[in-house]
């Protein structure tokens, strides 16, 4: 077999847009072109000295997310359809159920090619959120996106999931468990260290107490109201500690009105974003959307003690009072008295950033890359 051709789907393939495009982005890097040839197709296109060739599709602004870009496949489907019989790809990568996923699922299927997907975003997840002023609508909807999503994912030949408990909870929805194949997420620990620790980066923003970081896109399902309710708490309570925002979005401008006393720093690469995060005293992540949580990893390897949501993600990579601390997600007194006891308790923040160190140096994305190589080469041998 020469090289092994892959068509890789994306809507966005923006570099560090959110988890699911740094995840493909560790992918990106470690292409061997010796033994492998990616073609992608996407709805957002990458930077100017992205090094594999690429298809833009046709895409819209989703309402409510507007920096986010849907492809719409339809607007260009004979162009699409031809550009693929001239790639002739051996495995089809398709990232999410979108309308360019399930295009992508139809021209494998039609075509016999094997597909792989990971399951990067939990959308059932989102319903809540969402239809969260339309109760009476939310089981209709769930039941609906549930069905949708099984018949893609039970369509694909592998899906690579993040965690055992979203893999129980998917297998409960009636996805099929012999697909699904646990692969979590690795970590850069040369990025994110301890050792990225920057005291001028406070003397630079006159901050003088500690300093509890947030880390996401600011968008309203990552539960920012219950963040903002904590930063309330902060306040009633003298303000105490210093909030930090990282991250930007649909949200920001409402939320920056709402906590003015909180520190908003936008999107920061990941050299800018390692050093905020060895230099703070406490990482705060409310979401309870979360497929995996590679901020909290981060926030793990740079020896930054994290209280989470207990709910997706997050939920299996910290054990409560051993790597971290959990909390109910909407229950923003309980995040504010694990942030105190964090700050206040030397003998439990040692323990929880020992431990936290310790679980990030074992997750290796070198390995895991590899791994994921390995998972496409055996989909092709399979078909060959």
């Amino acid at each position: 077999m020469g090289k092994i051709k892959v068509a890789f789907f994306a809507d966005m393939l923006v570099e560090n847009f959110d988890g699911a495009a740094r995840t493909i982005y560790q992918i990106i890097k470690r292409i061997d072109t010796e033994k492998y040839e990616y073609f992608f197709i996407t709805g957002s296109a990458p930077a100017s000295n992205f090094p594999y060739k690429y298809y833009l599709v046709p895409s819209v602004d989703i309402p409510k997310n507007e920096d986010y870009k849907l492809a719409i496949p339809a607007l260009s489907f004979f162009e699409m359809n031809n550009a693929m019989l001239i790639f002739k790809p051996d495995v089809i990568h398709i990232s999410s159920p979108s309308f360019l996923g399930r295009y992508a699922l139809d021209y494998a299927r039609a075509n016999k090619i094997p597909v792989l997907s990971i399951y990067h975003t939990h959308f059932i997840s989102y319903i809540d959120y969402y239809f969260k002023d339309a109760r009476l609508l939310i089981d209709a909807v769930k039941a609906f996106v549930i069905s949708r999503n099984k018949s893609f994912y039970n369509g694909c030949d592998m899906v690579l999931v993040p965690s055992q408990s979203l893999l129980e909870e998917l297998s409960g929805y009636g996805f099929d468990q012999t697909r699904m194949v646990i692969w979590p997420r690795g970590m850069n620990t040369a990025m994110f260290s301890p050792d990225k620790k920057d005291a001028g980066l406070l003397l630079k923003e006159d901050i003088h107490k500690p300093v509890v970081l947030f880390v996401s896109r600011l968008v309203w399902e990552k539960n920012l109201l219950t963040l903002k309710d904590i930063y309330l708490l902060n306040e009633a309570a003298g303000s105490p500690y210093q909030f930090v925002i990282a991250g930007d979005g649909v949200a920001r401008d409402e939320l920056q009105q709402s906590m003015p006393n909180a520190l908003f720093l936008g999107s920061l690469q990941h050299e800018a974003l390692s050093q905020w995060y060895a230099t703070s005293s406490v990482f705060l992540f409310t979401s309870e959307t979360e497929t995996y949580g590679n901020v909290v990893i981060e926030a793990m390897a740079s020896g930054l003690p994290v209280v989470v949501a207990d709910a997706g993600g997050p939920s299996d990579l910290v054990v409560s009072y051993e790597n971290g601390i959990k909390c109910t997600p909407k229950d923003a007194p309980a995040f504010y008295e694990a942030v105190k006891h964090v700050l206040t308790d030397k003998v439990l923040r040692e323990k929880i950033i020992q431990n936290g160190l310790s679980f990030a140096k074992n997750l290796n994305w070198d390995k895991l890359v590899q791994n994921y190589f390995e998972k496409v080469k055996g989909l092709a041998k399979s078909m060959a």
